[in-house]
């Protein structure tokens, strides 16, 4: 390490002469986007952002991070929600953005694949696929922003888990720059090798804390033909399982998402765009929002109207919308994407990401319904979410005006109440955005000896020095102070 130079802006100086200007960003100004979290809540610090435009590129980085004691903090799109990306540190944090790095390398129709870098944008990455007559079946509401390097840091779910899994069920292989600047090749497309531990597992899902990804080898399916989609609204939230379970009788392996959304989902979604147009559809205390997909001749319509007659002889809906059009279907789709802009209009909220086994998702809903009616009457709770997989976003927005330390003690308690019923139902507090460092303490209350062992283990093994991304899931005494969160 050269202990000559350790001051931050001699450092940043140093970086700029040696990658230029392109690469380089050192200007408070310029290198705000990349120190603010999505919604724009909480503001970081760094030495400086970095911005590689190649594979050698970001090892060289790498490498003068690690020589002169620098921590790296991996960003894609910056889109997360548990400040897993955020640098905390203005003497000693650099950001290394990919988004420079944003080339689709190869698409291989016949063999369904694609090799991509790490800054490529989801929705581009989508649509390069499309024109392929293919797939790719990750589907978020920022894929217009989100790169799928931050997707697979964070092992991101979105709609589609149901039929197609998270995102790790769509990697096949990766490439990455470790902690000393060397780059591990795995951009294997092979679907079956079983050649010794599959190592692209270790960084799906590490936000950033063992290497930086730059690229990726995924899996392509053929491009649905066929997509019906429904608005239901339900007689009882309570009938939500019930519901979900008869979808996947009548409907099969077809059924691709089921949305649980409540009544103030479009209020909120109304709010974020008063343009868009609601379904013409009865009052309820929830709806279900379902897409139906298939490939080939398969006539999809008269299994989902099957489906919805049978789910209202059962008394599980009493009204519905069966989309006509792919704008009506996108329109419907928007009320689902709306809520979260809706609730961060409405300024700071606690989000979570909770997970409950399938089967106790209505009950885990009633009973946090009941205890922020108890306990945070002022409050409004707003619990949606991935209905298939047990997860649920149970969100709490607090009164407008609030001064920040009476909302922040609020919002902590939510969330305590939340973590606690998600500890009874032997659930999980993170089910697809992450640790990060939003729900770091809360990660470490819930692991087990033997669990924290080996995470710190493979910390220590990959990343001796504590390069990348620390105070990141586990507490670092690199991690700065510049930054707190309730």
């Amino acid at each position: 390490m050269d202990t000559k130079l350790t001051n931050a802006a001699d450092l940043a100086a140093m970086m700029l002469e040696r990658f230029g200007p392109r690469s380089v960003l050192t200007e408070p100004t310029d290198t705000l986007r990349y120190r603010r979290d999505w919604h724009g809540d909480v503001e970081g610090s760094a030495v400086a952002v970095l911005r590689p435009g190649d594979t050698e590129e970001a090892s060289a980085m790498v490498r003068f991070c690690a020589e002169h004691g620098l921590a790296v903090v991996p960003q894609g799109g910056n889109t997360g929600l548990v400040l897993g990306a955020l640098p905390t540190s203005a003497r000693g944090h650099v950001v290394v953005s990919t988004e420079r790095m944003n080339r689709i390398r190869g698409i291989d129709a016949a063999d369904f694949s694609a090799v991509v870098e790490a800054g490529c944008v989801l929705a581009a990455i989508k649509d390069a696929a499309e024109a392929e007559d293919l797939f790719f079946p990750l589907s978020l509401g920022a894929e217009g922003s989100a790169q799928i390097g931050g997707n697979i840091s964070t092992n991101a779910g979105g709609i589609n888990v149901l039929r197609y899994g998270m995102t790790r069920e769509m990697i096949l292989g990766l490439e990455v720059v470790l902690a000393d600047g060397t780059v591990w090749n795995g951009l294997s497309t092979l679907r079956k090798n079983n050649s010794g531990l599959d190592l692209k597992q270790l960084f799906i899902g590490a936000e950033g804390t063992l290497g930086l990804i730059t690229a990726a080898a995924i899996r392509l399916v053929p491009k649905p033909s066929h997509v019906e989609t429904a608005f239901l609204a339900l007689a009882d939230r309570n009938d939500v399982m019930a519901l979900y379970a008869l979808a996947r009788r009548e409907c099969c392996d077809l059924l691709s998402a089921f949305e649980l959304v409540p009544p103030e989902g479009m209020t909120l979604a109304k709010e974020a765009d008063p343009s868009l147009a609601l379904p013409q559809i009865a009052d309820a205390p929830a709806y279900a929002l379902i897409d139906v997909a298939a490939t080939g001749s398969l006539d999809l319509k008269p299994l989902v109207e099957r489906f919805f007659e049978l789910a209202m002889e059962r008394g599980y809906v009493i009204d519905g919308v069966l989309a006509a059009s792919q704008s009506q279907a996108a329109d419907l789709w928007q009320i689902r994407d709306g809520m979260n802009e809706g609730q961060a209009k409405r300024g700071v909220h606690l989000r979570t990401d909770l997970s409950v086994p399938p089967s106790k998702v209505a009950a885990f809903i009633e009973e946090g319904m009941r205890e922020m009616a108890l306990r945070l009457p002022d409050c409004l709770p707003v619990a949606y979410g991935h209905v298939g997989d047990g997860n649920i976003h149970f969100n709490v927005l607090p009164p407008a005006g609030l001064p920040r330390e009476e909302r922040d003690a609020k919002l902590a308690s939510a969330k305590k109440v939340l973590n606690a019923i998600v500890d009874r139902y032997q659930g999980g507090i993170s089910a697809e955005h992450g640790i990060g460092r939003l729900k770091r303490d809360d990660f470490a209350a819930r692991r087990s000896p033997v669990q924290q062992e080996i995470l710190t283990g493979i910390k220590a093994l990959l990343d001796p020095a504590d390069l990348f991304n620390p105070g990141c899931q586990i507490a670092s005494p690199r991690d700065g102070a510049d930054v707190t969160v309730f």
